[in-house]
């Protein structure tokens, strides 16, 4: 019997011991993945291959092929312009068509400055978010500072952590519960770089009336996208608000709440403004939806 109790405590201690470490990890690396992949900010499109791939002129990269798509463009109209003559169907004036090719052929070659400027104006917001919680709280408001307060304050500590105890049980939900927001995050990352690649081709699709749709999907799967950042700094900010020197169950509960937000935030989102999911079914459906 005494055997027996000394085996299952060495396997009870072992789990607590590779448990420890996996935790430790994740706390000490994945937190700070996540603040770079989900506050975006301008320097997203300063890497010099993504320069290349979208253009920064009218030169190089995509805004190129949708400068050279233009041509094509009024190919399409003149030849549906000649037709109408005898079909007598109904198109816009040339004077219109003519107005929009200047209007929209100057935002594709300034597709870099106003992506850039909508990055900003998204990143602006959010920094000021979390300039009002620094200024109150004294603390960077986001993952990395969030985890050691956290641990500091509700008495998570690896070095005593038992796996099998409440507080373990709440430590596994929201280590599991880290590793879902950092793939759903980082699949966000992925999509608004897509997205930002796509702005030359949004604005080339305005000169057209059957492919304008593809503007409207575009600015609002990209707001969406951009929009999840702000609840994301409100629900820090929220969390920095609370007194976690009670150590109560409830306030480990209402963590765990956070970080169900924080995985929701895409689906907040999307109720909000409509835009992309992070699931790839809905994802496709919601692009394409008109």
């Amino acid at each position: 019997m005494e055997n027996a109790k000394n085996i299952t405590q060495i396997i009870i201690e072992t789990i607590n011991t590779i448990l420890q470490n996996l935790f430790s990890s994740i706390d000490n690396n994945l937190y700070e993945i996540l603040d770079d992949i989900i506050f975006i900010n301008p320097d997203i499109i300063s890497d010099s291959f993504f320069e290349k791939i979208l253009g920064t002129n009218s030169h190089n990269g995509i805004i190129l092929i949708c400068n050279s798509l233009l041509f094509g463009f009024i190919l399409y109209y003149s030849i549906k312009y000649l037709f109408s003559h005898f079909n007598y169907n109904q198109i816009e004036k040339p004077s219109q068509f003519i107005f929009k090719i200047i209007i929209f052929g100057i935002c594709i070659n300034f597709s870099y400055f106003f992506i850039k400027e909508i990055l900003s104006f998204t990143s602006n917001i959010t920094l000021a978010i979390r300039g009002i919680g620094e200024d109150l709280f004294n603390k960077n408001i986001c993952f990395s500072e969030l985890i050691l307060e956290i641990n500091k304050s509700i008495g998570i500590s690896f070095s005593s952590l038992d796996v099998f105890s409440l507080d373990g049980i709440i430590k596994i939900s929201l280590s599991s519960s880290l590793l879902s927001l950092v793939f759903t995050y980082a699949f966000r990352y992925i999509m608004v770089k897509i997205f930002i690649l796509l702005t030359p081709v949004a604005f080339l699709s305005l000169i057209l009336q059957n492919t304008s749709w593809f503007f409207k999907s575009w600015i609002r799967n990209l707001f969406s996208l951009l929009f999840i950042q702000i609840i994301v700094s409100l629900v820090l900010l929220i969390l920095f608000s609370m007194d976690y020197s009670s150590g109560n169950l409830i306030i480990k509960f209402i963590y765990i709440g956070a970080i169900y937000a924080l995985i929701k935030a895409n689906s907040f989102s999307r109720e909000f403004l409509g835009g992309v999911s992070t699931t790839i079914s809905q994802n496709v459906n919601n692009f394409f939806k008109k």
